[in-house]
C-alpha cells in the first residue's frame, strides 16, 4: 500500500478532504493526516473520514518564531514532534493541504528523499498514480541529516548547472504554480547555504518570477534572498532593485525601509573608505526610495504623515546623513533693507511659476522694489546644476568642492546683486543654492506642501536660509517634526503666508440650479481622492435626485506612476454610469475657473492632503458653501483643515458631508446665507489684497 500522509496548518473543508481520501484509496493509498488544527475541527473531521491515522500537532508559536513566515513558524513548533517525524520516514507521498504547510513538507522531503512532496489534493491524486505506474512504492531510504546539510549537497549541484540549463530548470509553467514558486524559493531561506551560492539562485528565482508574470513573487525572492546576506552592497543592490520594481508596478513595498536602511549602511560604509561618489549615490538611491512618490503622494495614506519623525528617523542615524545634515550656517548676518535706494528682490524656481504671477506683477509696479525673474531651468548650466542631486550630497560629504565652485560662478551674480531672494519651492535649487554662502544677501524659501512629502527637506541646508515660508501651520508642523535643522538653533525664522489669491473676482451671481449642484475644482492627483466627493454624491442623490457632481480640471495623468493609473481606471470605471445618467458632470481644464463657479452651489474638498487648497479658497469666495473633508493626512493632529478653516465647514465622513449639504440646503434662503457668509470670510482672509501686506513685511522687514 501507498503511504500518503496529509499535512495541514489550518482547518479546511471536511468535504473536499472526505472526497480526496475516498479517491486516494480507491488508487491504493492508505491516508494519514496531521495537523495544526482545533480540536473541535479534527474531531468533527475523523466522524466523517477514516484515516489509517490521526495526529494533532502543535499549535502555540515558539518564542523565536513571532517574526518569521507563517510556513516557517508551523515548521519550528512541528520540527520535534515525534510522531510526524516517523510518519514522514516511511510515507511515500507527502502532502501540504494548505500554504502554511508548504514550508514543513519541503523540510520533510529533504530528510525522506524518496517521498513525492506535493501541494493539494489533485497532484496528492497523481502522485500515487505515478507510483502505481512505476510499479509500486520505492522502498523509503534513510531519513536524511539537518537541512542545512542537505543544502551543500544541491549547492554543489547547483553550482555545476549551467545557465542554459538552470534556465530550464525555472520554466514558466513551473513558476506560475504556486508550489513550484514556493520550492524554489525554499533555499533562498535556507541556513548553511554559502552567500555567493544564495545570491546566485535568488537572482535567478526572481528573474524567473518576472518572466513567468509573477512580480510581487520575483520582488519577495530578492527581499528573501537579501534578509540572508551579510555584505552590505550585495544587500543594499537586491533590496534596491526590489523595491524599484515594485514602485515601478505601483506597489508601496512592504521592505522599503529595509532597503533604505542596507543602502545607508553601504553609504556609510563607502564614506568609511572615502568613496565620497559612491557613498553619495547610495545615500541618494536611499532618499529616492525613502521618499518615493508611490509611497507617500500617489496613495491615499502616507507612513510620514503617520509618524513624520519616527520615518525621517531612519535617516538621521544614518553618520553619512548626519554629516550631509550638519548645519554649516553663514559667515556673516544678511544685510538690512537698503533706505537710499529700490530694494533689489529676486524672484526665482525651476518650471513652476504657478504661484508667482500676482507676486511678480506687484513688485515689478511697486515703486520701492526693482524686481529680477530667474528660471533655473530655462538655464542649461543651472538646470544641470539643480539635477545633479546626487553631487550635491558628495559636496555635503566633503567630496566634491568642485560642484561648490560650480554653483558659486553660477548664482554668485544674481546673490551679489539682490538684496533678497526669494525662492519658490523646497526643492531641488534650494538644496543647490545652500551648498554655497550667501554672503550678505537675505534667503527667502517658500515651501508649499508637495515638497513636505520629498526626500529634498532632508537635504538643505537650512542654516543658510534666513526665511522659511510655508501656506500652511499643519504643513510647517509636518515639516519641523522631520527635519531636525528646523528645530536647532540655526534655524531660520519661520512664517504662514497665504498664496497670491485675487479672489474678489470669483463674487458673482449664481445660475438658478446651482444650490444643487456640488462642485469638485482640481481633480489630477490621487491625493484629491474624487471617490470620496463620488460617495458623497451617491448618499445625496438617495436623498434628492437633483443633485449633481460637477468637476472642474484635467484628469490625473496616467503617466505619473502606476498608482495613479490605477487609481485613475478605478475612479473612471465608477462615474461612467453617472457621467451617462447626467449624475455627473466632466466640466474639463477651464481657464475661467470663476465663470464655472457660477454653477456651482456647493464647494467640495475631498482630499486626503492639502496645503491650502486654493480650488475650495476660490470657491467660497465665488458663494458655494463649503464642504471639506477632515484631510486624513492631518486630522488629529494640533493643527488640520480644522484649524485652517471656520467652524463647521470640516466634517469626517460623506455622511456628514451629505448632513451638512441637506440642512444647508433645507431652504434656498438658509443656502444664500451661508454661501454669503462663506463668500465674505474667503474675501477678508485670503484675497490678495489682503494677504499682500503680509508680503511687503516678509520682503522690507524692519525698513517697513
Amino acid at each position: 500500500m501507498i503511504d500518503v500522509l496529509f499535512i495541514s496548518s489550518k482547518n479546511s473543508p471536511i468535504s473536499a478532504v472526505a472526497d480526496a481520501v475516498r479517491k486516494l484509496e480507491d488508487a491504493g493509498a492508505g491516508v494519514s493526516f496531521a495537523g495544526s488544527v482545533s480540536e473541535s475541527w479534527l474531531g468533527d473531521l475523523t466522524d466523517k473520514v477514516e484515516f489509517a491515522h490521526t495526529h494533532q500537532l502543535p499549535r502555540a508559536n515558539k518564542r523565536r518564531a513571532v517574526d518569521l513566515p507563517y510556513g516557517e513558524q508551523v515548521w519550528l513548533r512541528c520540527k520535534t514532534d515525534r510522531w510526524l517525524r516517523t510518519r514522514a520516514r516511511t510515507a511515500h507521498v507527502l502532502v501540504a493541504l494548505d500554504d502554511g504547510a508548504v514550508y514543513t513538507v519541503w523540510q520533510l522531503a529533504q530528510r525522506n528523499r524518496t517521498a513525492k512532496a506535493v501541494f493539494g489534493f489533485a497532484p496528492a491524486l497523481n502522485a500515487v498514480r505515478d507510483i502505481n505506474e512505476q510499479g509500486g512504492p520505492a522502498r523509503p531510504g534513510p531519513f536524511r541529516r539537518p537541512v542545512s546539510l542537505a543544502l551543500s549537497d544541491f549547492g554543489r549541484a547547483f553550482k555545476r548547472i549551467p545557465d542554459a540549463t538552470e534556465r530550464l530548470l525555472t520554466p514558466r509553467p513551473v513558476m506560475r504554480r504556486s508550489l513550484g514558486a514556493r520550492l524554489w524559493r525554499l533555499p533562498l531561506r535556507a541556513p548553511g547555504v554559502p552567500e555567493a551560492l544564495r545570491v546566485r539562485i535568488g537572482r535567478r528565482v526572481a528573474e524567473a518570477m518576472y518572466w513567468a508574470g509573477k512580480p510581487s513573487g520575483g520582488a519577495y525572492a530578492l527581499a528573501l534572498t537579501a534578509s540572508k546576506i551579510s555584505d552590505t552592497a550585495v544587500k543594499a543592490e537586491l533590496l534596491e532593485k526590489a523595491a524599484t520594481k515594485e514602485f515601478k508596478r505601483g506597489v508601496d513595498p512592504e521592505f522599503t525601509s529595509r532597503a533604505v536602511q542596507a543602502l545607508l549602511a553601504n553609504g556609510d560604509r563607502l564614506l568609511g573608505e572615502g568613496k565620497y561618489e559612491e557613498a553619495a549615490l547610495a545615500l541618494n538611491r536611499a532618499l529616492v526610495l525613502g521618499f518615493h512618490r508611490v509611497s507617500h503622494i500617489d496613495q491615499l495614506s502616507s507612513p510620514l504623515a503617520a509618524d513624520a519623525k519616527g520615518y525621517a528617523e531612519q535617516f538621521h542615524r544614518s553618520p553619512a546623513m548626519k554629516t550631509i545634515m550638519t548645519p554649516r550656517g553663514r559667515l556673516r548676518p544678511p544685510a538690512p533693507a537698503p533706505a537710499d535706494r529700490p530694494l533689489r528682490l529676486l524672484v526665482t524656481t525651476s518650471q513652476n511659476d504657478n504661484f508667482l504671477f500676482h507676486i511678480l506683477d506687484r513688485y515689478r509696479n511697486h515703486p520701492e522694489v526693482e524686481v529680477r525673474y530667474l528660471d533655473m531651468a530655462a538655464q542649461q548650466s543651472l538646470r544641470k546644476a539643480t539635477g545633479s542631486d546626487w553631487r550635491v550630497l558628495q559636496e555635503r560629504l566633503g567630496g566634491d568642492p568642485e560642484y561648490a565652485d560650480t554653483v558659486e560662478a553660477l548664482m554668485r551674480p544674481h546673490l551679489d546683486w539682490a538684496d533678497v531672494v526669494f525662492l519658490d519651492w523646497c526643492v531641488g535649487p534650494a538644496a543647490m543654492l545652500t551648498t554655497i554662502d550667501p554672503g550678505d544677501t537675505r534667503i527667502i524659501v517658500r515651501l508649499h506642501s508637495y515638497e513636505a512629502f520629498t526626500r529634498w527637506p532632508q537635504v538643505v541646508d537650512f542654516s543658510r536660509i534666513d526665511d522659511l515660508v510655508f501656506v500652511a501651520e499643519h504643513v510647517r508642523d509636518l515639516v519641523t517634526e522631520q527635519v531636525p535643522q528646523l528645530r536647532g538653533p540655526l534655524a531660520p525664522r519661520t512664517h504662514v503666508l497665504h498664496n497670491a489669491m485675487p479672489l474678489s473676482d470669483f463674487d458673482r451671481e449664481k445660475t438658478p440650479d446651482a444650490r444643487y449642484n456640488i462642485g469638485l475644482v482640481g481633480i489630477s492627483q490621487v491625493a484629491k481622492d474624487p471617490l470620496w466627493a463620488v460617495e458623497v454624491l451617491r448618499l445625496l442623490r438617495a436623498e434628492d435626485e437633483r443633485y449633481r457632481l460637477l468637476l472642474v480640471g484635467g484628469d490625473m495623468d496616467p503617466r505619473t506612476s502606476r498608482a495613479t493609473r490605477k487609481y485613475l481606471n478605478n475612479f473612471m470605471k465608477e462615474i461612467e454610469p453617472l457621467v451617462k445618467s447626467g449624475a455627473v458632470l466632466r466640466l474639463g481644464p477651464t481657464d475661467d475657473v470663476a465663470g464655472r463657479l457660477t454653477e456651482i452651489g456647493f464647494i467640495l474638498s475631498s482630499s486626503v492632503r492639502e496645503g491650502c487648497h486654493v480650488g475650495l479658497m476660490e470657491g467660497a469666495a465665488s458663494g458655494a458653501v463649503p464642504v471639506v473633508r477632515d484631510w486624513p493626512f492631518y486630522a488629529g493632529k494640533v493643527h488640520s483643515a480644522r484649524t485652517l478653516y471656520p467652524k463647521g465647514w470640516v466634517l469626517d465622513t460623506p455622511e456628514e458631508a451629505v448632513r451638512r449639504i441637506l440642512e444647508v440646503n433645507a431652504t434656498e434662503e438658509a443656502w444664500r446665507d451661508h454661501a454669503k457668509l462663506a463668500s465674505e470670510y474667503a474675501l477678508s482672509t485670503w484675497d490678495w489684497s489682503v494677504v499682500s501686506a503680509d508680503f511687503d513685511e516678509l520682503f522690507f522687514g524692519e525698513r517697513r
